[in-house]
Formats: C-alpha cells, structure tokens, sequence
C-alpha cells in the first residue's frame, strides 16, 4: 500500500484519530473506513430547497437546514455570584414556519456567523415553549456563503445554488456534518482498489465503478450522479449477499447425508391410512417434494411456510414417520414449553397405536414419541433420554433442552424447527450436530407467510415450499376493530359477544401484550413470547406511544371476573406459570373446562382448541401486523366460524389504526406481510432472522427492489456455479467477507 493511502478495510482510529474514531465505533458501530463509507446519507439537502419546518413534532432528534431570520437578546436575573445571564433567541425560517433556537448563557450569546440571511443546519431535539417549536442549544454549523462582492455568473450562480449537502443518520453526540468531515477526510486519500462486481455485470446493467459510486452516494454533482451510485451500490449489497448464499447452496448439496427412503407398508403408510381428512393438493404436492429429497444422499434444506392453519404440521409428521421408517430418529424443535407441549399432545394423538413402541396395544410398526423439555421431571428425564439414545425414541420433541450435551441420538435423521425465527445461529447448529454424519436432513417450518424476496434473501440457502389452502372444514375468521377511546360501547358489546359465544358451549381467548404484577418495563414482557409486543421504550413505526402501561394479563383477568365477563369460568396463561401448571391450563381449556384463557401471546403458535371461536386482543395496536395474524388463527380452527376483536386507543387516523384496518380487511397472510416489512426497517426483518446480526442491507430495499434481487440472485449464481469458491474473483471473495462481516459466520453456521 502507498504512504498516505486509506483502504476501505483499515481501523478509522488509525485514520481519523481515537477522537473521532472511537466514538464512531461506540455511537453507530463503525470500526473501519468501510463501515464508515457504508454508512450512507439518509437525505440530501441543497442551498435552494429548505426543510419544511412544519413537519417537525416535538421530541424528534432533527437536522435541519435554514435561513436566519432575527436574532435578539433577553436578559435575565443574575444569580449570586454567578453574574449576568442571557437568553438568546435565533428565529429561523423555511419561508413559510419558523423555528425558534434558544441559547442560554452567563454571557452574552455571540455566534458572528448567526446573522440574518445566512443558512446554517441546525440539530437538536424538537420541544415546544409557549406554543412554538424550538431547539435548545442545538449544535450549528453555517454553510459558506458565496464571496463577498463575488462576481457570479448565472451558471456558477445555478452550481451554487444546487450544491447537494448529505444528511446522515446522527446522533446527539455526533452531528451530521461532523460524520461528513469524516467521510471527507477518508475521501480525500482512499483507494478503493479492485472492483468486485465482474465486468461483465457492470456493463451488462450499466453500473458505475465502486470507486465511482462511493464518491458520487456522499458527494453527489447532482441527483442523477446520486441515482447512479445508489443503483450500484444496491447492486454490490444485493450480489454479495446472494453470491455467499449461492456458495452456501452448493456447499450444502456436496456434504454426504443418509438417504431416508420411502418404505412401502412402514408406519407412514400406516399414518396415511388412518387419518381422519383427506390430505389438500398442496400437501400432497409438498409431500411428494420432501418425500424425495429425503431419498437423497444429500442434506434436504427446505422451508415450509404457510397460512395459519395450513396443515403443516401434518406434513412435518409424514416426514418424520419416513425417516423412522428408514431406520432413523427425528427431533423436533419448539420454541415455548407450552408449543412443545402442544406438539407432542398432538403428534401422539394423531399417531395413537402407532406412538406406543412398548406398550399394550401397540400397532406393529408403533415407534415411541418422547417429550423433553426443561420442566420434565428426574425419572421421566432419564426415560426419555436413554430412548433417545437406543433409538426406540423415534420422534423426540423439545425446547432448548434437546441442545443439552447429555442428550445423544442414535441416529438423527431429520431436524424440524418450529418458528425458525425464534431461535439463535448457535442453537440450531447445536442439534444438528448431534447426529452422527453432522449432516441430517433439515425441514424448517414458519406460520408467519414470509415475501419471496425475504425468501430469497434471509433464507437463501433453503429451497423454499409454501402452502395456501386451508383444510376442509376450516371456517373463516371475522375481524374488527373495536375503537375503546371514542366508542366505548363498542368494547361493552364485544364482552357481551364474548358472553354470547360461551353460552353456545364454545370458548374464547383475551389476549393482553404483558403479564402484569411488576414494574411494567421491559421485565413484564413474558419470557414466552416474541419481540413485536412495544412497551413505548422501542416502538414500531406506525405504533401508538400512549401514557399509561400496557394492559396486563393479571389486571383484565380481574377486571372481566369482577364486572363484564363474571359467572364465566375464567383462565389464566403466561410464559412466567410454573411449566406443570402451564399444562394443566392448556388441558383444561383444551378439555372445555375453562371459558375465557386471557393470555399474553404464549398462545401466538400451536395451540389448537376447535371449540375456541372468539379472541379479544386487547392493546391491539401494541403488536406487529404479522403477530396479530398469528393470533386470530387461534380461532375458527373448527366447524363454527371464527371472530377477532381488536381493541384499541388509537385514534382514528393514525398510522397505529390503518394497521388495525388493514389485518381486519383481509385474511391473506402474504398481502400482510408485505404491509409488515413496509412499516420495519429491513435490518429489523433481517436481523431478527439472523440471530441478531447486524444487517449489510444499507440502501437494499426487499420489496421495492425485488426485480434487482431476482436477478442478483440469477447472476451470482451462475458465477458460483462456475467457480464456487470465486478463485477467478478474488476481489469479489473480499467484498464478500468485507460487507457481510459476521454473516458470513452466520451463513457457514446455517
């Protein structure tokens, strides 16, 4: 490397100063001058254009751009022997509001550069005093001004005047124009070296070089020199990402697996025979996929998503029972204790006979059916683990506790994962690595209809199956929003439905976002649900910040026995109840002996109580649009149709209340995910997929640019089907470590 020279892969410490650098590591995560120059402008102003200052709302951290109107200068009451004091108030305006910027000092406030008619940006965060909007003591930086008495020319004048100026994401420690100094800097001497992305793609879509398009995305001429640069920049994110994913395909398809054949006559044919429903096309068509490609002498890696209610774990059962058949062991994998539970109730009693290896009546070809998890008892632990490890355990169902050490197969054939989202990168690799070859067959499976480019890009290494049709016999669900602020009446005559119902013989569910007996922060969230419920700390786009707490589990349980819903016989369930009551809960209710469960989203997954025909959620518009899918497929799992309330503060025209309308229009699961990937940044959706991780998505967005991913996808996987480990590409196997960091990690481990 030449003296004087940055590369994108050097410490910013190193080339900016401790400073600088380490708070750009500590505030945004930025370690090197490569995440420095991924970390884009989220906007760009120009000399002629300012921000419409009335679009500001109070408590919003703001960079502004706009000119100062007045300055004045208020003195006020010295204080002993602190000496005289001042308010200064700097007016600035877009031409149409105003801002009010209020410094306070024990001198006069000078600022030489704060003068009528100059243009400066202004950070800080929006409050209001006496009715107007101000920032107090915001940071100010001015933008130079043409020279004095300068003699402009009307193109120099028009260049002046269209100058782009990058906003970037900033913080209260660190503005944005000190991130652009930064970014200046490390421009000034960097050397970007080898283009990654092949000629032939560059030219074939017309894509500017790296080098190029890291200059013009921070320091654009123009809106078509900044068009230019985020095409190919989105094209490096979306090739990258597919080209590792492409590998990881491959690499996949050479390991060595056992190949779990079809056995005529097996349990499984015996499963088929005795089903009570005929199967749907869409899973026999699924069926007869994974049925072959568990023939094969390669890992099967398959994704089966589907509708609430879609039937899929039928198809993960008939999967289970082939690889048992060919001489295997299948485990199955469940986030909650109460979903564990719940499969293993429901496998055996589908399987009947035929899951009572051992047993007086046993069918012929019976295996045995283990549940183990982290509140089984010492003797039933030690039972389940030594069929485990004999092999007369042929299905095995758990939570965390199947990735314990003492908890050997004798032949694990086939991994299911219920709710892959849910668990961790380290997870999941630790039970595939209980079998032998290290290689078993994985079917992972997901009630939440995920877009094909999410498919595509967060589950890119897995061929992907999806089921649309719901089961004869399934009833449609009815969902509306119940508006408790403006319509009280409304939530009176949902109990009164509530009551209805029960008086018909059938049950229902309360759904409330926290369990309740506690402080109300994040600590009463229940350690059994999943992160889209918002406490008002990290709210989701689009969710009302009320001020009072969250409605709890404990508090509207006491709340309907005492008034709206008394007389009825009334459960309760959260993730925090002892395990064995936890059960003796979903028995009851399962048994019918139990009215109305109120419940935190414990029950988001996996139970299935047909008589159940009506929900309440309550605080609706504190959940993602995809949970509250989820839930209302709790309901109308029977003959009788199904009835969804939605009960919610939220005003009427707020963003929180066109979410509610939008799940209450349609029941179609695709349609609404979309609308839930819309409203949360992709690194959200990307990151809860990924352990974690930080996403490498920056300006890739997986639904307006879908056209792009489709092709990316094509394309780097041509080049890794040419040269899968890119020996050819060198620069390309770089930028591949370099832009996906520990997802690279993340994508070996999968």
């Amino acid at each position: 490397m030449l003296p004087g020279v940055t590369t994108l892969s050097e410490s910013l410490i190193k080339v900016l100063g401790p400073r600088t650098g380490k708070p750009l590591e500590a505030i945004f995560g930025l370690r090197t001058v490569g995440d420095l120059l991924r970390h884009y402008p989220r906007r760009y102003y120009t000399r002629g254009e300012l921000t419409d200052l009335s679009s500001l709302r109070e408590g919003d951290h703001v960079t502004v751009l706009a000119r100062v109107e007045m300055v004045s200068n208020h003195p006020l009451p010295a204080l002993p022997g602190k000496g005289r004091r001042s308010r200064t108030e700097v007016i600035v305006t877009d031409d149409r509001a105003k801002l009010v910027l209020t410094f306070f000092s024990q001198r006069q406030f000078h600022h030489r550069a704060l003068v009528p008619g100059m243009v400066g940006m202004f950070a800080g965060t929006v409050s209001s005093f006496r009715g107007r909007r101000q920032l107090v003591h915001p940071e100010c930086e001015m933008l130079p001004g043409a020279p004095p008495n300068a003699d402009l020319t009307p193109e120099l004048a028009a260049e002046f005047a269209t100058e782009m100026i990058p906003v970037y994401p900033a913080s209260a420690k660190f503005s944005s124009w000190r991130i652009a100094k930064s970014v200046q800097t490390v421009l000034a001497t960097l050397d970007a070296g080898e283009d990654p992305l092949p000629a032939e793609l560059r030219e074939r879509y017309g894509l500017v070089g790296r080098a190029e398009a890291i200059r013009a995305i921070h320091r654009p001429l123009d809106s078509a020199d900044r068009d230019r640069a985020r095409k190919r920049l989105k094209w490096d994110e979306a090739f990258m990402l597919q080209a590792a994913l492409a590998q990881r395909r491959l690499a996949a398809a050479a390991m060595p697996a056992m190949p779990r054949p079809h056995i005529a006559g097996g349990i499984a044919d015996e499963f088929d025979a005795r089903l009570p429903f005929t199967l749907t096309k869409g899973q026999v068509g699924v069926g007869e996929t994974i049925a072959d490609e568990l023939s094969c002498a390669y890992p099967m890696h398959r994704l089966l998503q589907g509708e609430v209610g879609s039937g899929k774990t039928v198809i993960a059962i008939r999967a289970m029972l082939q690889v048992v058949d060919a001489g295997g062991q299948a485990a199955l994998l469940a986030p909650t204790e109460v979903l564990a539970q719940q499969h293993y109730r429901s496998i055996t009693g589908m399987l009947g006979p035929l899951a009572q290896r051992g047993q007086l009546g046993a069918a012929e070809h019976a295996t045995g059916v283990v549940l183990l998890t982290g509140s089984v008892g010492a003797a039933a632990r030690r039972s389940a683990l030594a069929d485990v490890f004999t092999g007369d355990a042929g299905i095995v169902i758990g939570t965390h506790a199947l990735l314990e050490e003492q908890v050997q197969f004798a032949d694990l054939g086939l991994v299911v994962i219920d709710e892959q989202h849910r668990f961790g990168v380290e997870q999941r690799d630790a039970l595939r690595a209980k079998a032998a070859d290290n290689r078993p067959h994985v079917l992972v499976m997901t009630a939440t209809p995920i877009p094909r480019t999410v498919a595509m890009t967060v589950y890119g290494d897995l061929e992907t199956s999806t089921l649309t049709e719901l089961p004869a016999g399934r009833s449609a669900i009815a969902t509306h929003v119940v508006p408790a602020a403006d319509k009280p009446h409304y939530l009176e005559r949902a109990w009164a439905r509530v009551r209805e119902e029960v008086s018909r013989g059938r049950q229902a569910y309360v759904v409330c976002p926290r369990v309740g007996d506690a402080a109300g922060g994040p600590d009463d969230l229940d350690e059994d649900d999943v992160g889209d419920v918002d406490m008002t700390g990290g709210v989701p786009r689009g969710v009302v910040q009320g001020r009072r707490q969250p409605l709890s589990v404990l508090d509207v349980a006491a709340t309907l026995d005492a008034g709206p819903l008394s007389g009825l016989r009334l459960g309760i369930l959260h993730g925090r109840l002892h395990p064995d009551e936890k059960d003796r809960v979903m028995r009851e209710f399962s048994a019918g002996e139990i009215d109305v469960m109120v419940a935190t989203t414990v029950i988001e997954v996996g139970v299935d109580v047909p008589n159940a025909t009506v929900m309440v959620i309550m605080d609706a518009e504190r959940f993602g649009v995809s949970q509250l899918h989820q839930l209302r497929g709790r309901v109308g799992r029977g003959s009788a149709p199904g009835l969804c309330l939605l009960v919610s503060e939220a005003p009427p025209d707020s963003p929180a209340r066109e979410r509610l309308d939008a799940v209450a229009a349609t029941l179609d699961g695709f349609e609404l995910s979309r609308l839930d990937l819309e409203q949360r940044r992709e690194g959200d959706v990307l990151g809860a997929a990924q352990a974690g991780r930080q996403s490498s998505l920056r300006l890739l967005r997986l639904l307006a640019d879908e056209d792009l991913i489709r092709q990316a996808r094509q394309d780097a996987t041509a080049v890794v089907s040419a040269d899968p480990r890119l020996a050819a590409h060198p620069a390309l196997r770089a930028a591949i470590d370099e832009l996906l960091g520990v997802q690279a990690e993340y994508l070996d481990k999968t």
